[in-house]
C-alpha cells in the first residue's frame, strides 16, 4: 500500500489550473496528472465558479504531489514561495530554465530564479552552485557568490572559473 505524502503544496490559480498542470507535467520526467475534480451546482453562491469548470487537479512532478486549484483571482502568486529544482548538469539547468521561463516575467529572472507564465516562482539551481558557495576556502566561495549575483540563468562553467580566480568570460 502506497503511503500518502504528509504535506502537499496547493497552488491557487485564477482559472488556469488545468493548463498549468499540463504545462508542468510536460516539462518534468516522472510526472502525471492523477485526478481532476470539477465544480458542480453545490456551493455556487460561495465559489461563483461555473458548473463543469475544473476545481482541482491532483498531480505529481518528479514524485512530489501537488494540488492545483481554480479559486479565482483573489490570491495571486508572489516570489515569497518558490520551488527549487536541483540540477546535476548545465544541460539540466538549460532544460528547466528554458521551458519554465517561456512566456514568464523576464524582470523576475535573477540568480537562478524565474517566474513562469502563470506567476509561479522557480529556482533552477545546479548542485555545483551549492558546493562552490559552501567551499571551505572563503575567498573561493565569495568569488562564486559574486559571479552568481551577475547571472540570470546559472552558468556552471562561469561559476567554476570565477571560483578558481579566473575572470568570467
Amino acid at each position: 500500500m502506497a503511503t500518502m505524502q504528509k504535506i502537499t503544496p496547493n497552488l491557487w490559480f485564477n482559472n488556469q489550473a488545468e493548463e498549468a498542470t499540463n504545462f508542468y507535467t510536460s516539462i518534468f520526467k516522472n510526472s502525471a496528472i492523477r485526478r481532476v475534480t470539477r465544480y458542480g451546482k453545490e456551493g455556487v453562491e460561495v465559489h461563483k465558479m461555473p458548473e463543469g469548470l475544473v476545481m482541482t487537479v491532483d498531480f505529481q512532478l518528479e514524485g512530489q504531489s501537488f494540488v492545483a486549484l481554480n479559486g479565482g483571482p483573489q490570491f495571486p502568486f508572489t516570489p515569497a514561495i518558490s520551488f527549487i529544482v536541483s540540477c546535476d548538469s548545465q544541460e539540466e539547468v538549460d532544460h528547466y530554465w528554458n521551458k519554465l521561463s517561456e512566456g514568464g516575467d523576464e524582470k523576475a529572472q535573477m540568480c537562478g530564479w524565474l517566474s513562469d507564465k502563470f506567476g509561479v516562482s522557480w529556482q533552477i539551481i545546479p548542485v555545483a552552485l551549492t558546493k562552490l558557495m559552501s567551499d571551505p576556502d572563503p575567498e573561493k566561495a565569495r568569488r562564486a557568490m559574486h559571479a552568481m549575483l551577475q547571472m540570470k540563468k546559472i552558468d556552471i562553467a562561469a561559476l567554476e572559473r570565477a571560483a578558481a580566480g579566473h575572470d568570467a568570460e
